[in-house]
C-alpha cells in the first residue's frame, strides 16, 4: 500500500487564500446592504476598490500569522504572538483605508483559521476547533482603548459577536455557510448564486453585531426575516428569490443596515473552502489513478 504524505500549505499560499477569500466576498454581487461591485451598499464611506485595498494590506499579517503558527506550539505564547501580529495588521488596514474599519472582524476570524491550518489542522472542522482553542486563550498584551462598534453592541445586547463565534468553533461557518455553499453547487447553481445563498443562510441566523450597532434588535429582525424570505422564495438563483433579494437590499440601504458580520463569516467559509486539504488532494489523486 502506498502512503501519500502531504505537506502543510505554505505561509504564502495561506496568505494568498485569505486575501483571495476577502476579495471574493467583496466582489460578490448583489449583496444586501454590503459593499459589492455596484457600490457601497448601506455605507457612504466604503466602496469596492477600498475593500480590495484593505484585503491586500492584510496579506503580510496573514503570512506572519501562518509563519508564527508553523514555528510555535499552540498555547498562550502563540496566542499572544498572534495578537501582536493582528494589531500590526489592523494598523496596516487603517493606513490603507484612511482610518476606516473595513476588515477588523475578518482579520480576527481569518487570522485564527490561518493559524489553525498552518499549525496542522487537516480539515474544515478541525481548523475551526483549533481556532476555537486559540481564541479562548488569554492575551496579556491587549491594549486598553475604545471598544469597537461591534463590542459595544455585544455588551449592550448580550450577544456573542465575532469572539464568541470563534470560541464556539465557528458554528455559522461550519454548520451553515459551508453546507449551504456545497449544497448549492451540488444542485447546479452558479458559483455566485451558491455563495449568495450561503451568505443569506448566515444572515438569517446570526446575531450580527454590525446590524445591532446600527439598527438594534428591530434592525436585526428585519435582516434575519428578509434573508429567510429570499431563501424561502428559492434563493438567489431563482427569479422570485432574486426579486426578494433586491427588495431586501433596498430595505437595508434605506435603513443603513450592513450585515458585515455575516460577510466576514462568508469570507471565512470561502477561505476554508479554498484550502487544499489533504483528504481533498488524496481524492484527486485517486480519481486520476482510475
Amino acid at each position: 500500500m502506498t502512503v501519500i504524505e502531504h505537506a502543510r500549505p505554505s505561509a504564502a499560499l495561506l496568505a494568498d487564500a485569505a486575501v483571495l477569500s476577502l476579495c471574493a466576498e467583496a466582489r460578490l454581487s448583489p449583496k444586501p446592504g454590503l459593499v459589492d461591485a455596484r457600490g457601497g451598499g448601506a455605507h457612504d464611506d466604503m466602496d469596492l476598490p477600498l475593500m480590495l485595498a484593505s484585503a491586500e494590506a492584510l496579506r503580510p499579517a496573514f503570512r506572519m500569522i501562518a509563519q508564527a503558527a508553523e514555528r510555535t506550539p499552540a498555547g498562550v505564547g502563540l496566542r499572544e504572538r498572534l495578537g501582536v501580529i493582528g494589531r500590526l495588521g489592523d494598523r496596516a488596514m487603517l493606513r490603507a483605508t484612511g482610518g476606516i474599519n473595513t476588515h477588523r472582524g475578518a482579520l480576527w476570524s481569518l487570522g485564527l483559521l490561518v493559524a489553525a491550518v498552518a499549525g496542522g489542522a487537516a480539515g474544515e472542522r478541525a481548523a475551526a476547533g483549533d481556532a476555537a482553542r486559540l481564541a479562548a486563550l488569554p492575551d496579556r498584551w491587549v491594549p486598553a482603548g475604545e471598544p469597537s462598534h461591534g463590542e459595544r453592541a455585544r455588551r449592550r445586547y448580550g450577544t456573542g459577536g465575532a469572539r464568541r463565534e470563534a470560541e464556539n468553533a465557528f458554528p455559522h461557518v461550519i454548520g451553515v455557510a459551508l453546507p449551504r455553499l456545497w449544497a448549492g453547487r451540488a444542485a447546479g447553481l452558479g458559483e455566485d448564486s451558491a455563495r449568495l445563498d450561503a451568505l443569506l443562510a448566515v444572515m438569517s441566523l446570526l446575531d450580527d453585531t454590525c446590524v445591532l450597532h446600527r439598527g438594534g434588535p428591530g434592525g436585526l429582525r428585519a435582516v434575519q426575516h428578509g434573508a429567510r424570505r429570499v431563501l424561502d422564495e428559492g434563493g438567489a438563483g431563482t427569479g422570485s428569490g432574486r426579486a426578494a433579494l433586491m427588495e431586501l437590499d433596498d430595505a437595508l440601504r434605506a435603513r443603513r443596515l450592513s450585515p458585515g458580520g455575516s460577510g466576514d463569516l462568508l469570507a471565512a467559509a470561502l477561505f476554508l473552502d479554498r484550502v487544499p486539504w489533504p483528504e481533498r488532494l488524496e481524492q484527486e489523486v485517486l480519481a486520476c489513478g482510475r
